[in-house]
């Protein structure tokens, strides 16, 4: 037990000095920010992503802080990543909109049904966190239905708490699958942003492949396979091919 509280003892306040330099870095980088030394201010945001801290907020400000710099790519890159935390965020969605206007390379996305539109509309409204914390008390809720329906006497409660249950159930159902989607893609990363100024597509992955499309810098590429140093990667329109993975770097 005497072990246990130094152990405590030791560790806690190496996390509060943590957390402390790193609300220092955090108004650090956006007084930069505000006084337009955005090379400064980058500087910073990094300093705080190295300490392994992540969020939406800290992609967000990193990805302003490139733009504004004059770097679209690395914009671009970390508005993605700052999407993947909070894509029901529509500063995040406005201002990737605004860097992806410098991409070159213009795709049409293949045309889906309705219901797959309005299926991913409606994951991407909420975080994973947020979806999971609907479904557990969607449960919840559920369980206080099933004890109504098994301990109460009256026949309209009990019918009503059966068909609520029901709904309920398939609802938290429901909202466990979009968390579990939702955290899928933070963990799967296969969305990657192109970096060489422009490269060509190769129909195998070695630089003898056959030559298949040209590609610019900026583009958001989603990654398929992987072989050695190349990756296969996949575009919106439905195009795949091969290209080197110095070229891209994951979201």
């Amino acid at each position: 037990m005497k072990r246990y509280i130094f152990f405590i003892l030791l560790v806690i306040p190496g996390i509060l000095s943590a957390q402390e330099e790193n609300e220092q870095l955090w108004e650090k980088a956006n007084a930069y920010y505000t006084t337009e030394e955005y090379q400064q201010a980058i500087s910073a945001y990094e300093q705080i992503l190295s300490s392994e801290e992540e969020s939406a907020k800290l992609y967000f400000n990193l990805g302003n802080a490139y733009y504004k710099a004059g770097d679209v790519n690395n914009a671009i890159l970390n508005y993605e990543r700052a999407k993947l935390l909070a894509p029901q965020d529509k500063d995040i969605a406005f201002n990737l909109q605004i860097a992806n206007q410098y991409v070159v390379t213009k795709i049409e996305p293949l045309p889906q049904p309705f219901f797959l539109r309005w299926r991913t509309s409606v994951i991407n409204k909420n975080s994973a966190d947020t979806w999971a914390y609907i479904s557990v008390l969607s449960f919840v809720l559920f369980l206080i239905l099933l004890g109504l329906f098994l301990f109460s006497r009256i026949p309209g409660i009990r019918r009503f708490s059966f068909w609520i249950g029901i709904l309920v159930i398939l609802f938290s159902g429901f909202t466990y699958s979009f968390a579990a989607k939702q955290k899928k893609k933070m963990v799967d990363r296969k969305g990657a942003i192109v970096f060489c100024p422009r490269v060509t597509v190769k129909s195998a992955p070695r630089q003898s492949g056959t030559d298949l499309f040209l590609i610019y810098e900026g583009l958001k590429v989603e990654i398929t396979d992987s072989l050695n140093t190349w990756k296969e990667i996949k575009l919106a329109d439905g195009n795949e091919g091969w290209l080197p993975d110095s070229c891209i770097v994951k979201i």
